[in-house]
């Protein structure tokens, strides 16, 4: 199995499996030099662990991280920096009755074409568990950007929409969005939204979610034309996390309801201070970083693991039915929120980095 790697110049390999004794990665091209916080890591992935609340799945991991090289003193060498988190929850018992079963809107089917084989337990590879390392490999690339960038950039993403009840727009409170097991911004929703999960749980299914991503305080000139542009690396890290079949930067698909007058943003100068009436664009032109805001929204699929009951096959392609047991989220999307924020810094590290080393 190729391509388990992510990044250019920084890059990071993820290795492991849902139900295998651990997960791990390994980050090459980390600058040496800067202070490694492990607490701070660990804060990132609590975030994204399971088992946190009635609205996530049941399984109970620590998500303890350990680095294992690279880091001296606390700090950065230069060298790979390698992390593993150990599975301690893992029921692989739940899978067994469906050993022999495709389960629709998962990767056993392709995996088994592709490979003649897959991980029924949980998923192997395919697994969201799979993305507990990018959390850790996002944190490192933080502290990258803090220690170039300073403090100013900031990457913050909320869940604004569940199932077909979204937020409103004018209610958008950073400070409440991990004060909640939604990943809301907005404190009104949080009761609906409850209310929603609970009744499509119980009633053996799932919903989907929108996440919406703004990073403020990005300089100008981040981003690559033509093929490392800075909206294409974003969309590659994001399309590559479990589940999520779609994205768009600024006002996106709405873009369609306006004309060519209105869509661009107009510029504007007030004592040399460049300014835009507006970010349709998202805050990404021609592919690089304009320093208005990035702004994007990916949309996360209904979770596939769910009690009612599906047609399928079998490895021997016979015609069956599939409920699939076991802990399972009933909204994959709430916990990929920390996932997106950790791609989001990890292109943005990687892409400073790159265009730092023009000017060299």
């Amino acid at each position: 199995m190729s391509h388990n790697s992510f990044g250019n110049l920084l890059k990071f390999t993820t290795w492991g499996e849902s139900h295998g004794e651990a997960i791990g990665c390994v980050v090459d091209g980390f600058p040496s030099g800067i202070t490694i916080d492990t607490k701070f890591i660990q804060t990132k992935l609590n975030l994204r662990k399971p088992g946190q609340s009635k609205f996530t799945t049941q399984r109970k991991e620590k998500d303890e991280v350990k680095i294992l090289s690279g880091v001296f003193e606390g700090k950065s060498t230069g060298a790979p920096i390698s992390m593993i988190i150990h599975n301690s929850d893992q029921r692989s018992k739940d899978y067994s009755e469906i050993k022999n079963k495709f389960r629709p809107g998962h990767a056993d089917y392709t995996y088994f074409m592709k490979y003649k084989n897959y991980d029924y337990r949980g998923g192997g590879r395919s697994s969201a568990r799979e993305t507990a390392m990018r959390v850790a490999a996002g944190a490192l690339a933080e502290l990258l950007l803090k220690k170039f960038c300073s403090n100013k950039l900031k990457v913050t993403s909320a869940v604004i929409q569940i199932g077909n009840v979204k937020i409103n727009d004018n209610s958008w409170n950073n400070s409440f969005i991990n004060k909640n097991p939604f990943f809301s911004p907005n404190k009104s929703i949080v009761k609906k939204w409850e209310e929603l999960i609970l009744f499509h749980r119980k009633n053996g299914s799932s919903l989907g979610a929108i996440v919406e991503v703004r990073v403020s305080n990005c300089p100008v000139g981040i981003g690559e034309p033509i093929y490392q542009k800075l909206d294409s690396e974003i969309s590659k890290a994001i399309m590559s996390i479990n589940a999520v079949k779609g994205i768009e930067f600024g006002s996106g698909f709405n873009l369609v309801n306006l004309d060519g007058t209105n869509a661009s943003d107009q510029m504007d100068l007030n004592k040399k201070n460049i300014s835009f009436d507006t970010n349709h664009a998202g805050g990404v032109l021609g592919g690089i970083s304009s320093g208005q805001n990035i702004v994007f929204r990916y949309i996360v699929k209904p979770t596939s693991s769910v009690l009612t009951e599906k047609k399928t096959i079998t490895k021997n392609l016979k015609k069956t039915k599939i409920r699939t047991i076991g802990r399972h989220d009933p909204c994959v999307g709430i916990r990929a929120v920390p996932v997106g924020v950790a791609m989001t810094n990890f292109v943005l590290a990687d892409l400073y980095l790159i265009n730092k080393s023009k000017s060299l």
